[in-house]
């Protein structure tokens, strides 16, 4: 019998592209998503539901539908992290800790994103290198370094293999927008659509690096299809595509809807967490190690994100 594919925190914003690119690749009957609070009532797939923070519950599901792979995705984002520190570092850390308990006594390989976030304001914020100063200053960003750590550890002491990307800002329109710092790249597209109008919650000249969600995807499968002995990470890989600022994202769009209105009203603690975060990032490991390389620029995202939101919506 073939191993199975669990993955957590199945309809978030990477969730909501990553199961139906496993459901295409490996069958819809191995691909079990774990569901707790938000479960689209139109999912169609394996549906589990459950709580990362329960290990017992995990394991049950780990052995009846036979999982050997965990995507790992279940977490507060970084401003739902300073509203709820708490619930944060439990969901986060505790979540994960016992994910890789069970990855190490049941063999299970696994996936677990960190973010840029688990950088700080004394890290070199352009071309940041995969390995230098870490020193986060939120909830969110603590308990990511931490979690890399983590994993680090259970390779190390255990031989657990898992595998782990510092994703950027993703920009993607299946799952809705949520209250993660980098997510006005999200927002604005309904604003767009809906009202031709959006008021980014960042600085203008705000520069952050960014991703569209179909290259993440990508790339989280195509790491976790390398080979171990390709996988020199084990904390987590520098990840990314392009960056932008607000004002550039607004330009581009503009250039399709000449009319669009954007004024830049900065969220202050929004703004307070951007400007520690890189500006851009230096992902050559991963390019090195297991051939990463993206495919969506900020003209081709912008496009794709308007249709791709037009359909959703049934404009």
């Amino acid at each position: 019998m073939k191993k199975a594919i669990l993955v957590t925190g199945a309809f978030g914003l990477v969730g909501s592209d990553l199961v139906p690119a496993l459901q295409k690749k490996y069958g819809a009957s191995l691909v079990f998503a774990l569901g707790n609070k938000t479960i689209p009532k139109d999912f169609r797939g394996q549906l589990v539901k459950g709580d990362v923070r329960d290990l017992s519950s995990l394991k049950k599901i780990v052995t009846k539908y036979n999982i050997g792979i965990v995507y790992h995705l279940a977490g507060l984002l970084s401003v739902g992290g300073e509203k709820h520190p708490d619930l944060a570092w439990d969901v986060n850390l505790n979540g994960l800790r016992n994910v890789l308990d069970l990855a190490r006594d049941e063999h299970l390989r696994m996936f677990w994103p960190s973010s840029i976030a688990a950088f700080g304001p004394t890290t070199p914020k352009d071309m940041t290198p995969q390995h230098t100063v870490i020193e986060p200053t939120t909830m969110y960003g603590i308990t990511k370094y931490a979690g890399e750590l983590l994993c680090q550890y259970y390779h190390s002491r255990w031989g657990v293999d898992v595998r782990s990307l510092r994703y950027p800002g993703l920009i993607g329109y299946k799952a809705p927008p949520g209250d993660g710092t980098t997510e006005y790249a999200v927002h604005i597209f309904y604003g767009l659509l809906k009202e031709n109008a959006y008021n980014p919650f960042l600085k203008a000249d705000a520069r952050l690096p960014m991703m569209y969600i179909d290259d993440a995807i990508r790339g989280t499968m195509q790491l976790m299809a390398a080979p171990a002995d390709k996988i020199t990470v084990r904390t987590s890989y520098n990840f990314t595509a392009i960056n932008f600022t607000p004002k550039e994202l607004v330009t581009e769009i503009k250039k399709l809807y000449p009319t669009f209105k954007a004024a830049y009203v900065p969220d202050p603690a929004k703004q307070r967490i951007a400007d520690g975060w890189p500006k851009s990032i230096d992902d050559t490991q991963a390019r090195k190690d297991w051939g990463w390389k993206p495919e969506f620029d900020l003209p081709t995202m912008t496009k794709t994100m308007i249709n791709g939101l037009k359909k959703k919506l049934a404009i």
